[in-house]
């Protein structure tokens, strides 16, 4: 078995080489990648020959493909380079991946599915060459960590897939019929309203008082059920005091404030007393803060960071201000985000309409039924049993 391995090694790096690549030892000390392709125009990618990349090699030693290594990927060629015959690769789909209008998150998330577990085996593989059969190969064969994560992987390559076949590189997505895992659903885990209340009377309690807008911030959203995203993202411009409503148009990704919401669809959410209680101590608080000290005074934002900047870069920035309030009150901890479900279970339990919930939430109906029905439920289930009326017989021991 070594002698066919150290043979399987030989033939595959002669392979590289029949590919006009160069191959030298990789500097990162990394034992899955023991060497290094470098491409003519000297950009380099990691290599391991038996595992990553072989067949595809050899294949395009056998179609006399021409291949590139370049910043963006693999571009591969048929025939002569002057002739201009391009095949695309699935290196390629990183390319094309660059090329569409789509948000940065949603683009790395994209390419990070693709990098961490498609590329390793797919990189040099035509695209007209994939097939069903080699996409279930590679899945069986990897190690996935969840069956939420193996299911993302799929969906996204399945999405890129079909773009490239509505785009003529394809004449079927292989990856359409692939059974993809059940989607296992996270715990949904609100505060209860007295739980709620307790968490915003001990942030307005803080005793730095530039970190008593977070104290406002999580009021608003307890009490209107925006996501993070969106509430750190409200600027003044869409504060509507005469009507109480709030312009949901807005969210923060990868430290930008992007002129989106998550599904793409702007909304109108209602202010109720809570909500317009948290908007009046923020209006304070950016009186006081324009007069003060500070590299930023001033800042179109409702919730600013407690220092130099105009808006908090991100969600996560929050922990800072949350975990140590819910430790102190000996409340169980739940990240930030659960004061949207906190309001969503609220406005079941009080009896509201579930499609203006939606509506508030930027949810569907179905959404909102199938994430909350046990909350739906819970407000009547007793009236509900109060109409079984059964006669209860004597039993003798």
């Amino acid at each position: 078995m070594p002698e066919e391995k150290n043979l399987n090694h030989e033939l595959l790096k002669l392979a590289a080489k029949g590919c006009r690549l160069e191959i030298e030892p990789c500097t990162c000390r990394d034992p899955k990648w023991p060497f290094r392709l470098k491409g003519q125009s000297g950009v380099r990618a990691h290599w391991n020959p038996l595992t990553n990349d072989g067949d595809a090699l050899k294949l395009a030693v056998e179609l006399r493909l021409n291949i590139e290594i370049n910043a963006g990927g693999v571009d591969v060629y048929s025939g002569d380079l002057d002739e201009g015959l391009y095949v695309p690769v699935c290196g390629n789909l990183q390319l094309w991946l660059a090329s569409r209008e789509i948000t940065q998150g949603t683009h790395n998330n994209y390419k990070s599915a693709l990098n961490l577990y498609w590329m390793p085996r797919l990189a040099l593989v035509r695209i007209d060459l994939i097939t069903t059969t080699l996409l279930r190969r590679v899945i069986t064969e990897t190690e996935w960590t969840s069956a939420n994560v193996k299911r993302n992987a799929i969906t996204r390559l399945s999405t890129i897939l079909a773009a490239a076949t509505r785009e003529g590189l394809l004449t079927k997505n292989p990856a359409e019929v692939i059974e993809l895992p059940k989607r296992s659903r996270k715990e949904i885990a609100p505060f209860t309203l007295a739980e709620a209340n307790t968490i915003i009377d001990k942030l307005y309690e803080h005793k730095y008082w530039p970190s008593l807008i977070y104290a406002a911030l999580f009021e608003f959203m307890f009490f209107t059920g925006l996501r993070l995203s969106e509430a750190l993202a409200v600027r003044w411009d869409v504060i509507d005091m005469e009507k109480r409503t709030v312009h949901v148009k807005r969210t923060v990704a990868l430290g930008a404030v992007e002129e989106r919401t998550k599904t793409g669809r702007d909304r109108f959410v209602l202010l109720n007393d809570r909500a317009l209680r948290a908007i009046q101590f923020a209006r304070g608080y950016a009186d006081r803060r324009r007069h003060g000290k500070g590299a930023v005074t001033e800042t179109p934002f409702l919730f600013p960071p407690s220092k130099n900047a105009e808006h908090v870069k991100q969600t996560s920035d929050l922990h800072k201000q949350w975990v140590p309030v819910l430790n102190e009150l000996g409340i169980r901890r739940r990240p930030p985000y659960n004061c949207r479900h906190t309001y969503a279970t609220i406005c079941l339990m009080s009896g509201l309409n579930p499609a203006f919930i939606a509506q508030q939430l930027g949810h569907s109906v179905q959404m909102l039924l199938s994430t909350y029905a046990r909350w739906l439920n819970s407000s009547s289930d007793w009236s509900e049993l109060e109409k079984l009326k059964i006669g209860i017989k004597s039993v003798s021991a």
